[in-house]
């Protein structure tokens, strides 16, 4: 299947294919010199199906998590491709998660202004929502994302295969994020995954999240007003993130519940619970607020954060601090 992303000179498609990884080659133009960027988790078979597919190529592997966002790997990238003469004629693949993406992704947008940047996500998380649009960044001084870049992919890739080897509390990881695309903006693909969960409906869940997201996408390329619906979750979630060991995914289930009405809160709480993801958090609230405030998105005291009062349909709210400081312990202590 293919899905358009249709951004003017910047459109690109997204192939949803099982087995498609084998067909790199086909889908992405590779006659020419590919920075491959992974991390340590990544099977290596993925990695080499890609390395085959390439006429020429420098591979670069990274620690996996997190804390591999940051400026000094973003400076390793850039050395790479200078040492190895890269121009602007050639490319940068990422080949992992959400972290390899917008890592390699900011490098491919800063190196000579810009070259082609191609995106094969390995994680349900990054399937589903940080692989396509074009937000690339490190993070800085504990703030995530708050260096970066928006630097569209020429084409992405994704393989529901490749989930085969994806340990569950990452696959768990992954299905927030399609909550988070169906509580907002389908209501029929909230009860799919309600009724009949993820792991039974990959490849429907993939489609239906994508195809939002892209939609989003084209509407706001560079989140100026709508496509900041895709934060919902976000503003407390990587408050949360700050203040824990919880992973991206876990946060973002968090940090949707206090922002969902009661009358809906309890049956978004059950889906999570029903994909292995948390619904309690016991992280200081102070500590959680103030990461909050630091948001890139933050302004003159005030965040605009994203509210559900019911499934398919979503609010942009202004919130201070302080009520967000509510929304948290009313939901949490």
């Amino acid at each position: 299947m293919i899905i358009p992303v249709n951004l003017g000179k910047k459109s690109y498609d997204i192939t949803l294919q099982r087995g498609a990884l084998k067909r790199t080659g086909e889908i992405f133009d590779l006659d020419r010199k590919a920075l491959i960027v992974t991390d340590k988790g990544v099977p290596k078979e993925y990695v080499r199906e890609v390395c085959k597919a390439c006429r020429d190529h420098v591979t670069v592997i990274i620690k996996a998590g997190e804390e591999s966002k940051n400026l000094e790997n973003f400076q390793k990238l850039c050395e790479a491709m200078l040492k190895n003469n890269f121009g602007r004629k050639d490319c940068v693949i990422a080949v992992g998660g959400g972290v390899v993406g917008d890592l390699a992704g900011f490098a491919a947008a800063c190196f000579m202004r810009g070259i082609d940047f191609y995106n094969i996500p390995t994680t349900l998380l990054s399937q589903v929502d940080s692989s396509v649009g074009g937000k690339t960044a490190v993070d800085f001084c504990g703030i995530k994302n708050i260096i970066g870049a928006f630097h569209q992919p020429k084409a992405v890739l994704i393989d529901p295969d490749v989930l085969d080897t994806l340990d569950e509390r990452q696959f768990a990881c992954g299905a927030a994020e399609a909550v988070k695309m169906a509580v907002t903006c389908d209501e029929k693909l909230f009860e799919l995954i309600e009724t009949k969960g993820v792991k039974t409906n990959t490849e429907a869940v993939i489609e239906g999240a994508l195809k939002i997201k892209a939609k989003v996408v084209e509407a706001d390329e560079t989140e100026a007003g709508l496509r900041r619906v895709l934060n919902f979750g976000h503003t407390l979630g990587h408050g949360i993130e700050s203040a824990t060991g919880l992973l991206h995914g876990e946060c973002v289930a968090l940090g949707m519940i206090p922002m969902t009405a009661p009358s809906l809160r309890n049956r978004l709480a059950a889906v999570l619970e029903a994909e292995n993801l948390p619904t309690q958090c016991k992280a200081p609230s102070a500590k959680v607020i103030e990461a909050a405030m630091h948001d890139k998105k933050a302004q003159g005291g005030a965040v605009v954060t994203v509210r559900v009062d019911k499934a398919g349909s979503y609010k942009f709210v202004k919130s201070t601090g302080e009520e967000l400081l509510k929304d948290y312990e009313e939901a949490f202590l």
